[in-house]
């Protein structure tokens, strides 16, 4: 009955404390399904083999017993004619018969025993595959929620990153700025200063160069007799 050891673990394993151990639960769920069902392919041979065994170990006491009562009929109908000793060879027969039905009977209350955990382990795996499956497309949805909140995560990382490269941006945009004002200033104060005083001489120094230039033009029409 090393079956009945093999799969011990599998009818105790609690699906849970399995599946904390899956890196990828939603990979390995299917996995850890198929080895059950293979499992259970296996179980359903043994449980088989053991119910049969039952079953044949039953109808061999079934067959002793009444061979037991034949034989104690057969002994009184002797017992009838008068002949105690043809009654005395089928009681020697009944009494074999029942030595035998004894260990028959040893033997099938250990096939019965066995077919019995047989059928409960089989029946457990059953129950444990059909559990799982119910809850496969709940534990991948999960799997699947939990894969997108980590994306969304990583999101929300890489735009707090972009966040930092702004206020960075900002930064460098305003000492930009400062730069600039510092290098026009530099220009301004680079400028020689405006004379003002020069300036206004020029301006009225000008005003005078018409008048002369009329009064040697009328001299010159004078003196030609214009």
């Amino acid at each position: 009955m090393g079956i009945l050891a093999r799969f011990t673990d599998i009818i105790q394993a609690n699906v849970n404390a399995v599946l904390d151990k899956m890196e990828d639960p939603a990979k390995m769920i299917d996995q850890y399904l198929r080895e059950l069902t293979d499992n259970l392919a296996e179980v359903k041979r043994e449980t088989a083999g053991v119910m049969a065994e039952e079953a044949r170990t039953k109808r061999l006491m079934d067959e002793n017993q009444a061979e037991v009562e034949r034989y104690a009929g057969l002994a009184k109908k002797a017992l009838q004619a008068g002949n105690e000793e043809d009654a005395k060879v089928f009681i020697a027969k009944k009494q074999q018969e029942e030595s035998t039905g004894a260990g028959l009977a040893t033997a099938y209350a250990a096939a019965h025993e066995n077919a019995v955990k047989m059928r409960e382990m089989h029946d457990k795996l059953v129950s444990d595959i059909e559990t799982l499956r119910s809850r496969r497309e709940s534990i991948k949805a999960k799997v699947s929620v939990a894969k997108t909140q980590q994306k969304v995560n990583e999101i929300s990382s890489a735009a707090g990153k972009a966040s930092g490269a702004m206020s960075a941006f900002d930064r460098m945009e305003e000492k930009a700025n400062r730069m600039l004002d510092e290098a026009n200033a530099m220009a301004q104060l680079n400028t020689e200063p405006i004379d003002e005083a020069k300036a206004l001489e020029e301006k009225y120094s000008a005003m005078g160069t018409g008048d002369s230039v009329d009064a040697e033009l009328e001299k010159m029409k004078k003196e030609m007799g214009l």
